[in-house]
C-alpha cells in the first residue's frame, strides 16, 4: 500500500470514487457481492421507478435494511481516512455511488452522490420535502410502512435514481468536472460495472492523471490503472496514519 500511499502524497489534486464496498465494513450489504442484495431475485426490483408508482411498500419492504437502517450504521474506516485526508490537503473531493450519505455524515466535502441519496424524499403528489429523519418519524419504525403525505396524501420517494429515471444532473456533472480536474482518482470498493458512473474515474487519464483501483474483485479498468489492490481496511488504515502524520 505504501505506493498508492506515495502517489496521493505527490498527486496535486487527488479525487475519490467510492461504491458500494466501503459501505459493506459498515454493515451495509452490497449489491453485487457474495452476500449481496441482488441474491435475492426480487430485490433487483426495488429500484424501478414503474414498480414504485405501482406498488411502493415494495421498495420499502425490501429497502428497510439497505436504505433505512438508521443510528446503527455508522461512517467506517474508509468514510473517516478519506475525512482525515482531506484535512491534510489530500482529498479534493469525493464522487460516489452510494446512496447511504454515509460520507456527508463522516464530514467529506465536496460529495458528489451520482446515484442520489435518501438525504431528501420528495412527495410524488405534491412535491413536499421531508428530511431522512423526518421520514424514519413519520414511517415510526415499521417495517414496509410507505410514507405518506399529509397534505396530499401522495407517497414520499427518497431523492434515490431508480432506474427509468436520470441521474441527478448537478452531482453527475460536478463529478464529471472533478474527474476530470484531478491527476490521480482512487477508486475505492467499486467494481466499475454500472454506467454511466463507472465512466467517470478514467477522465483523469485524458488530461495524464493517474488511475489507482482497491477492490475486491477485478474490474473492466485494472488495465488502465497504475495501482491496483484488494484490501480496502489495508487502505483505510495507511490513509489514515499518513493523514495523520501529516496533518
Amino acid at each position: 500500500m505504501k505506493k498508492l500511499i506515495d502517489m496521493i502524497a505527490a498527486a496535486r489534486k487527488p479525487v475519490f470514487f467510492t461504491g458500494a464496498g466501503v459501505s459493506t465494513l459498515c454493515g451495509i450489504p452490497d449489491f453485487r457481492g457474495p452476500s449481496g442484495v441482488y441474491r435475492d431475485p426480487d430485490a433487483a426490483r426495488m429500484f424501478e421507478i414503474d414498480l414504485f408508482d405501482a406498488d411502493p411498500s415494495f421498495f420499502y419492504r425490501k429497502a428497510d435494511a439497505l436504505v433505512y437502517g438508521g443510528d446503527d450504521v455508522k461512517p467506517g474506516p474508509v468514510h473517516e481516512a478519506l475525512v482525515a485526508l482531506q484535512r491534510a490537503g489530500k482529498c479534493a473531493g469525493v464522487v460516489t455511488q452510494n446512496i447511504d450519505g454515509l460520507h456527508e455524515r463522516a464530514g467529506s466535502s465536496p460529495v458528489f452522490a451520482v446515484h442520489g441519496s435518501a438525504a431528501l424524499h420528495h412527495c410524488r403528489r405534491c412535491g413536499d420535502e421531508k428530511t431522512y429523519d423526518e421520514i424514519r418519524a413519520i414511517r415510526g419504525g415499521v417495517p414496509g410502512a410507505v410514507p405518506r403525505c399529509a397534505r396530499c396524501g401522495g407517497v414520499y420517494k427518497p431523492d434515490i435514481t431508480f432506474f427509468g429515471e436520470a441521474l441527478p444532473e448537478k452531482a453527475f456533472s460536478g463529478a464529471v468536472a472533478l474527474a476530470g480536474s484531478a491527476d490521480l482518482v482512487v477508486v475505492l470498493g467499486s467494481s466499475l460495472v454500472v454506467h454511466p458512473a463507472a465512466a467517470i474515474p478514467p477522465l483523469c487519464l485524458r488530461s495524464g492523471g493517474a488511475l489507482a483501483i482497491v477492490n475486491r474483485g477485478e474490474t473492466p479498468l485494472d488495465g488502465l490503472a497504475s495501482f491496483r489492490a484488494d484490501d480496502l481496511e489495508e487502505f483505510a488504515a495507511a490513509a489514515s496514519a499518513f493523514a495523520a502524520a501529516n496533518g
